[in-house]
């Protein structure tokens, strides 16, 4: 039998975490998304014309977020993750060869779909990978430097975008855009999958049912169904988790509209850079809220709901210190809660229970658009935001009494799906 280095699962794990961040950020390196709103008014299209398209993206997200958790269960994660940023490129490409509310329309289901493909299938395969490696205790870690990753993309890719606009216009920006993605689906194919994915007929029924196992693809959503009902620690995670990521998420979009109403046009791009500065910093935390006890946990959370409060109705620029702190601890214990949703999930469908956590996220931020809309209609984005800020406080409240997230646990020592060249007294040493 050939012997490996004891620190082979080391060098293997923080070769998937930095091809994740390479992927994470080119796939938010697009330069089109800056500009796309001033493409959809060029071409000649309305104020509702173009909200109607949001609405097309976000119901795509919305009806194909399951569907496709159950298909990163059935067939392989690394597949949907490098067929995802093609889609896009498709859709990034005809915006700029054929500009029309159609192509627009077309561009943002595939938009939708490439988001959904990504749900679940991305968070699963790093998560089973680690844990075959016996270094599941990192993923955290990971997901909150990838999200950090993302968030430079994004911030890299609207610093470029202005000289190349300048430069070659929307066809530039376009063209661009359409080679990140093509890049992000060539990285893909890098990330590394041992899993095979088992018949769909295999996975067991949910226990007392009757008619025995479901075939296709209801087996393993039954089986996600069955582990939300039965697993205490996987249902208050799907209940944490869309609350968590789905408020500060939908705000997230109105924070220039706040700038706006403090600061003069002039400084809202610095005001926003705070904030997201506020956010990548929060992805960098992921590690150290890991470690917070339950009353701990739930403080943070109270602590980011006053913060935003307060902040948010200053009235003034300085106010904004206190809204990236906020977006700062809503991401951390976002990203946490993330992590204890795939600690807690035993079963086969790791991806689909992920999508549901998902599907919950989007729907409340549907509602956070809603709410938003018609609170927006009687009071200013301070006062919107202040009482948005509340329901983390509630939230707060019910994790004391309920019993927030538990801190991560040891990763368990005798795992069949390990490699026999996993060595166990690497599996506790930080990445």
């Amino acid at each position: 039998m050939p012997v490996t280095s004891p620190s082979a699962p080391t060098v293997r794990a923080r070769r998937l975490a930095s091809t994740f961040y390479l992927y994470a950020f080119l796939d938010e390196f697009v330069l089109l998304y800056p500009v796309y709103a001033l493409l959809f008014t060029d071409t000649g299209l309305s104020v509702p014309q173009i909200s109607s398209l949001f609405v097309i993206w976000s119901l795509t997200g919305v009806v194909l977020e399951v569907p496709s958790g159950v298909l990163a269960d059935a067939v392989s994660r690394r597949l949907l993750l490098v067929v995802a940023p093609l889609l896009g490129a498709v859709g990034f490409g005809l915006w700029v060869a054929a500009p029309s509310y159609q192509v627009f329309a077309l561009g943002f289901v595939l938009w939708g779909v490439r988001g959904a493909l990504q749900s679940g299938a991305a968070e699963a395969l790093v998560y089973d990978e680690l844990d075959r490696l016996r270094l599941a205790d990192r993923y955290g870690r990971v997901v909150g430097r990838a999200s950090t990753a993302g968030l430079l993309g994004a911030l890299l890719a609207i610093a470029v975008a202005s000289p190349v606009f300048a430069a070659g216009g929307y066809p530039a920006v376009g063209i661009a855009s359409v080679l990140a993605s093509l890049l992000c689906a060539a990285v893909g194919l890098a990330l590394p999958e041992h899993r095979t994915p088992a018949p769909a007929s295999a996975v067991p029924a949910e226990p007392g049912v009757a008619g025995g196992a479901a075939s296709g693809p209801f087996a393993i959503l039954r089986a996600a169904l069955a582990e939300a009902r039965g697993n205490r620690a996987v249902r208050r995670a799907l209940l944490i988790l869309p609350a968590m990521v789905g408020i500060w998420g939908g705000l997230e979009e109105y924070v220039p509209l706040l700038a706006g109403e403090v600061a003069p046009v002039s400084r809202v791009p610095l005001l926003v850079l705070l904030v997201w500065v506020g956010v990548m910093l929060g992805g960098l935390l992921t590690p150290l809220g890991q470690r917070l006890t339950a009353r701990r946990f739930a403080g943070t959370v109270a602590t980011a709901s006053v913060a935003l409060a307060v902040g948010a109705l200053a009235g003034r620029p300085a106010g904004f210190v206190l809204v990236a702190v906020a977006f700062c601890l809503l991401q951390t214990t976002s990203l946490v809660a993330g992590v204890r949703l795939q600690e807690s999930i035993d079963g086969p469908a790791r991806a689909t229970v992920t999508s549901l956590a998902g599907l919950g996220a989007a729907l409340v931020t549907i509602g956070v658009y809603g709410g938003y809309a018609l609170a927006s209609t009687v009071a200013g984005h301070g006062v919107v935001f202040g009482l948005l800020a509340a329901p983390y406080l509630l939230l707060a409240v019910g994790l004391v009494r309920a019993g927030a997230p538990r801190r991560i646990r040891p990763v368990a020592a005798g795992r069949d799906a390990a490699g026999p060249d996993v060595a166990p007294a690497d599996a506790g040493r930080a990445g």
